[in-house]
C-alpha cells in the first residue's frame, strides 16, 4: 500500500500527542497486571458490573499492591472488598464534571442539547496504572458505565452535535481518533487497555466527512489516519491461505478477499470475564480459548450479542463469529477503501487512486457474489464452514444502501424485506429473532434507525425511511416524557425501554442523542405525526 507523504503544522502535533499516548498507555490491561488479585475481583463478583474494576484507579504502584495480595490474601469476598477499595480508586469515587444539571419539563430537543457539556470530557492523561487511554482533545462519551470514548457509538454522537453546531467539537474527536491510530495502528473498541486488542465497525471514514477540515495539510493526515486504519484491517492479506483466514482477512472460494470480526485475544474479556467464563463452560466440545474469541470478535462488532452469530439462535454458547463475513463490515470497508481514492484524487496521488479503485471495485464483486442471495433477495452474512449466507434476517442488510453500493434492484428488495420482517410499531428491530440478546427482537437501536432511514432515503424508498424515523422518535419521545431520560436502547415492538444483555440498561446516551437529533432536523413535523401505540 502507498501511503501519503506526511505533512508539517497539525500533523506533527497530532504525532507528538501519540508518541505522548504511546509512552503513557502500555498494552498491559487489568487482566495482565494484577493476575490472581484480577481473577479474585471477578469470579467473587465484589462489583456487580465487570467493568467496574477494570476501570478502577491503583492508589499505589501494581507491584506494591500485588505484594500486599501475596503476602496477605483476603479470605472472602467483604475481605477482599475492602483490599480493593483501600488500594483502588473505584469509579463512582471521582465527583462527576463541573456543569448544572439538566433542567426538568424540557422538550426532548432542549434535553440532548443539554446533555453534550455533561456527556463532553476535557483532554485526559491518564493516571499511572489507569486502563485508561490518554486524549489529547475534549470528547463525548455515550454514558452511564461507558466513561470513555467508543469508536462507532461517536460517528451517530457527532451526528447529533452537528445538527447542534457542536463542530469545534466534531473535529476535537478526530483529533483523538487519529492520535490513536498513530500510537496504536488503530481505533480501539474504546480507549481502555483491555480493548486494545480489537476495533469496532470502520466509521472512521464517514467520520472524516463530518469535518470541515477540507484543506490540504488537513486532507493528507486525514489520509494518513485512513491508510493506517486500513491496514490495521487488511494486515492479514499477508498471511491468508488459499482458502484460509487469517487475522480479520477472510480468503473466500474465489481468491478474493473479503473481512471478519476478529480480536487478536483468546482469553475472557476484562470486562466480562465472569460472564465469559460462564459461557466457556456452557460450550461443550469447543475449546474455551476459541469461545473467548469468537465473543470478543462479537464485541468488535458491536452486536454483542445477536443471534447473527449463533448456530442455535438461543444459545449464546454457539457463537462462531470469526467463521463470518459480515455485510456490514464489508459495507463499512468499501466506503474505507472509496474515502481513499477521493483523498488520494484530492491531493493528485494517482498511483493511490489507481489501487484503491482497484479494491473497492474487487470487494463490491466480491460482495455482490457472497453477500447477496439472489434467489431469497436479501443481503446478508456468509458462513465460511458452510460456504453459503447464514439464515439471519437483520439490519445489517440495509447497509449496502447506507454505503451506496447496491443496485436499485438490491434495494427495493431490501426494503421491501424490512417492511415485512423488521420494521415493528416503534422503528427497526435489530433482527427477526427474539432470543433474549440485546441485539435481537424486539429491540431497536439508534445507529440501526440511521443506517436504515438514510439508506432507504438515498435509494428514494422515502416513505419507507419516513415510517422508521416517525416510530423511531415517537418512541424515544414516549419514553423520554415517562422516564426524563435519553436511553441505549429500545424495545420497538412495545415502545418502552429496552432489555437484554450482560449489563443493566443505560442512560445518557451518546448515540441515541445524536441519532435523535439528527432525525429532529430531516423530519421536523415526525413527533406530531407518530401515533401512540394502542394500550
Amino acid at each position: 500500500m502507498r501511503f501519503a507523504k506526511p505533512p508539517f503544522g497539525r500533523l506533527l502535533l497530532v504525532a507528538l500527542a501519540a508518541s505522548s499516548l504511546a509512552a503513557r498507555a502500555p498494552d498491559q490491561t487489568p487482566a495482565d497486571l494484577y493476575g490472581p488479585l484480577f481473577e479474585a475481583v471477578q469470579s467473587q463478583r465484589i462489583f456487580p458490573d465487570g467493568k467496574t474494576f477494570v476501570d478502577a484507579v491503583p492508589r499505589m504502584p501494581v507491584d506494591r499492591i500485588m505484594a500486599d495480595y501475596a503476602a496477605s490474601p483476603p479470605t472472602d469476598a467483604t475481605a477482599l472488598k475492602a483490599f480493593v477499595e483501600a488500594r483502588f480508586v473505584i469509579p463512582g469515587d471521582t465527583p462527576a464534571p463541573d456543569t448544572p444539571p439538566v433542567p426538568q419539563g424540557l422538550v426532548m430537543k432542549a434535553h440532548i442539547a443539554a446533555l453534550w457539556p455533561i456527556l463532553t470530557r476535557p483532554a485526559l492523561t491518564p493516571e499511572p496504572g489507569s486502563s485508561a487511554l490518554a486524549m489529547p482533545a475534549p470528547y463525548v462519551v455515550p454514558g452511564g458505565r461507558f466513561r470513555e470514548i467508543y469508536y462507532w457509538d461517536s460517528y451517530f454522537t457527532m451526528l447529533g452535535l452537528k445538527a447542534d453546531g457542536q463542530q469545534p467539537l466534531i473535529e476535537s474527536m478526530l483529533e483523538n481518533f487519529e492520535a490513536l491510530i498513530a500510537a496504536h495502528g488503530h481505533i480501539p473498541n474504546g480507549a481502555r487497555t483491555y480493548y486494545l486488542s480489537r476495533s469496532q465497525p470502520p466509521f472512521f471514514a464517514l467520520m472524516v466527512g463530518l469535518s470541515n477540515r477540507k484543506d490540504a495539510e488537513s486532507r493528507r493526515a486525514q489520509l494518513m489516519a485512513l491508510q493506517g486504519e486500513y491496514a490495521f484491517w487488511m494486515k492479514g492479506a499477508d498471511c491468508v491461505e488459499a482458502t484460509g483466514a487469517c487475522d480479520h482477512v477472510v480468503r473466500m472460494p474465489d481468491g478474493a478477499l473479503l473481512n471478519r470480526y476478529w480480536d487478536a485475544r483468546d482469553t475472557p474479556r476484562d470486562e466480562s470475564w465472569a460472564e465469559d467464563v460462564a459461557t466457556a463452560r456452557e460450550a461443550e466440545g469447543r475449546p474455551a480459548a476459541q469461545v473467548y474469541r469468537d465473543l470478543r470478535s462479537g464485541a468488535e462488532s458491536g452486536w454483542d450479542f445477536s443471534s447473527r452469530w449463533f448456530d442455535d439462535p438461543q444459545n449464546l454458547a454457539t457463537l462462531h463469529t470469526t467463521e463470518i463475513v459480515p455485510i456490514d463490515l464489508n459495507s463499512l470497508l468499501w466506503t474505507l477503501e472509496r474515502t481513499i481514492a477521493a483523498h488520494c484524487r484530492a491531493l493528485a496521488e494517482r498511483a493511490c487512486v489507481r489501487d484503491f479503485d482497484r479494491r473497492a471495485g474487487a470487494r463490491k464483486r466480491a460482495m455482490n457474489r457472497y453477500l447477496w442471495s439472489a434467489s431469497e433477495r436479501r443481503f446478508g452474512d456468509w458462513d465460511r464452514r458452510t460456504g453459503r449466507m447464514t439464515s439471519s434476517v437483520s439490519a445489517a442488510g440495509l447497509y449496502p444502501l447506507f454505503t451506496g453500493w447496491a443496485s436499485r434492484d438490491q434495494a427495493g428488495a431490501t426494503a421491501r424485506q424490512a417492511e415485512a420482517v423488521l420494521i415493528a410499531p416503534g422503528g427497526l428491530r435489530a433482527t427477526a429473532l427474539n432470543t433474549g440478546q440485546q441485539w435481537d427482537a424486539p429491540n431497536g437501536w439508534a445507529p440501526l434507525q440511521w443506517v436504515a432511514i438514510s439508506g432507504l432515503d438515498d435509494y428514494r424508498h422515502r416513505a419507507t425511511a419516513q415510517t422508521i424515523a416517525t416510530r423511531w422518535l415517537g418512541t424515544v419521545d414516549c419514553v423520554y416524557r415517562e422516564t426524563g431520560k435519553m436511553l441505549e436502547k429500545y424495545d420497538v415492538e412495545e415502545q418502552r425501554p429496552g432489555g437484554g444483555g450482560e449489563y443493566p440498561l443505560q442512560d445518557g446516551f451518546g448515540w441515541t442523542n445524536g441519532v435523535t437529533r439528527a432525525l429532529l432536523d430531516r423530519y421536523p413535523n415526525a413527533l406530531s405525526e407518530a401515533a401512540p401505540m394502542a394500550p
